[in-house]
C-alpha cells in the first residue's frame, strides 16, 4: 500500500489525538496498553497522533513540577492542534479535565479509558489524598461529559453506572502480544533451573513485600527460585532480599521485548496484588496476568475481581487469599510439585489468549468504538 492510499485509508476512518498523561514507560503495563493499542488502530486505517509526556523514555524520578509543567504543556499543544482531530481518546487522568472540559464546550467527540476509581492515583501518590474532593469532581465529571467510555473491567463499568454515567460504555480488558508472549519463546540463558517469576513496576500495591516474605517461608518448595524482572519504587527492597535470600534473584529492568523469555521458561507466574482502593468494587485485570497466560504458564494471583474469576473460568493458575505470604508459597508449591496438571493449566490459559485476549483483538474493539464515536449512526454496528 503505497503512502497516498495509506493516507486516504486514514482519512476515511478518522484521525484521533491519543493522550496519555501518566507517562507510558518501558517496562509498566501502560506502556504495553497504549502502544499495542495505537499501533492496532492505525493498522486499521486511522491517523493517531500521540500525547505522552516528554520524559517517558527517561527512566530518572520526575518531580511533581516537572509533571504538572508537562500537562499543561501536552494539553497546549493538543488545544493548538484540536481542530485538525475526528476525536479524542484520553488515559484516564484526572489532570485531563481540560481536555475534557474542551471537548464538551466544542462537541468535540471524546473517549476515556478506565483503569481504576476516581483515586486511584492516591495509592502511588499519597499526598494527592489531601485534594481527594477536587480530583474526584475533575475526575467524574470528564467521565460524565465523555462521548463513550472504556472500562478495563466488568466491574468497572458497574462502577461508572453508579457513578452515574449514562453514556456508553465499552468493557475492553488488557491483553497479550503473542508474537513477544507465547510458550514458544527461547529461554533466558542464565536463568535458575526451577522457578516462579515475578515482573513489572515495583509499587508497593504489587505485592512486592508480600512476595519476598513468601519466598522466605517454610511452605516455599525447596529448589525453586523466586525470579523478579523490573523496576520502580520498591528497588531498593527487591536488591536487599536478593542480597539475603539466595532462593531470589533479580534480573532488573529488561526491554519489553526480552521478558517473554523469561515468563516463558517460568513454572508459574505470580500477580500477587495488593490494593488498598477500591479494587474489590472496580475489579483487576492486569496486563501481566494476560501476558503470563500467552506463554502457557500458569498464574498465582490474589483473590480480586476480574483476575480472580479469570483464573477460576479458565482454570489456569491458582488464587490465593490478599496479602498471605504462606499462601503464595503453599500456591507455589502446589503448582511446581504436579507437571501435568501445571502443563495442563497453561495450555488452557495460552488457548483463551489465542482465542480472545490478544492485543489485536483489544484494537479491533477499540476500532469499532471509535467509529461509532465519529458517526453515532454506526452505533449499532460497532455493538
Amino acid at each position: 500500500m503505497t503512502a497516498g492510499v495509506k493516507a486516504a485509508a486514514a482519512r476515511a476512518r478518522g484521525r484521533m489525538a491519543y493522550l496519555a498523561l501518566e507517562a507510558p514507560r518501558e517496562g509498566l503495563a501502560s506502556y504495553a496498553h497504549v502502544y499495542e493499542i495505537v499501533e492496532g488502530l492505525r493498522r486499521r486505517g486511522y491517523a493517531v497522533d500521540m500525547f505522552v509526556p516528554r520524559y517517558a523514555k527517561s527512566a530518572d524520578p520526575v518531580g511533581i513540577a516537572r509533571r504538572l509543567w508537562e500537562y499543561v504543556w501536552l494539553q497546549s499543544a493538543l488545544f493548538w492542534g484540536w481542530h485538525r482531530y475526528d476525536m479524542i481518546y484520553v488515559r484516564g487522568h484526572n489532570m485531563a479535565f481540560p481536555v475534557g472540559l474542551l471537548a464538551k464546550l466544542t462537541g468535540k467527540p471524546i473517549v476515556h479509558e478506565v483503569n481504576g476509581p476516581h483515586l486511584d492515583i492516591t495509592v502511588t501518590h499519597r499526598w494527592t489524598r489531601y485534594f481527594d474532593r477536587p480530583l474526584r469532581w475533575m475526575q467524574r465529571s470528564q467521565y460524565l461529559w465523555a462521548s463513550a467510555l472504556v472500562a478495563v473491567t466488568p466491574q468497572l463499568e458497574a462502577w461508572l453506572r453508579r457513578e452515574g454515567c449514562k453514556n456508553a460504555i465499552e468493557v475492553i480488558p488488557n491483553g497479550a502480544n503473542l508474537a513477544l508472549f507465547n510458550p514458544d519463546r527461547e529461554r533466558r540463558p542464565g536463568l535458575p533451573e526451577r522457578y516462579v517469576v515475578f515482573f513489572g513496576g515495583f509499587a508497593r500495591w504489587q505485592g512486592i513485600p508480600i512476595m519476598i516474605e513468601a519466598a522466605s517461608d517454610p511452605a516455599w518448595p525447596a529448589g525453586i527460585a523466586l525470579v523478579i524482572v523490573g523496576d520502580g519504587q520498591l528497588a531498593s527492597d527487591v536488591r536487599a532480599a536478593a542480597a539475603k535470600n539466595r532462593n531470589i534473584h533479580y534480573l532488573g529492568k529488561l526491554p519489553y521485548a526480552d521478558v517473554g523469555a523469561v515468563v516463558a521458561g517460568a513454572l508459574a507466574g505470580l500477580v500477587p496484588k495488593t490494593r488498598d482502593d477500591d479494587s474489590e468494587k472496580t475489579g483487576l485485570f492486569p496486563v501481566k496476568l494476560f501476558e503470563i497466560m500467552a506463554c502457557g504458564t500458569p498464574a498465582v494471583v490474589s483473590d480480586y475481581p476480574g483476575q480472580a474469576d479469570l483464573v477460576r473460568t479458565a482454570q489456569c493458575g491458582v488464587v490465593v487469599p490478599p496479602e498471605n505470604p504462606k499462601a503464595l508459597a503453599s500456591a507455589v508449591a502446589t503448582i511446581t510439585v504436579d507437571e501435568s496438571e501445571r502443563k495442563a493449566m497453561g495450555a488452557r490459559g495460552h488457548a483463551l489468549v489465542v482465542k480472545e485476549h490478544s492485543w489485536d483483538a483489544r484494537a479491533e474493539q477499540t476500532a469499532r468504538l471509535m467509529a461509532s464515536v465519529i458517526d453515532p449512526h454506526a452505533r449499532a454496528d460497532a455493538r
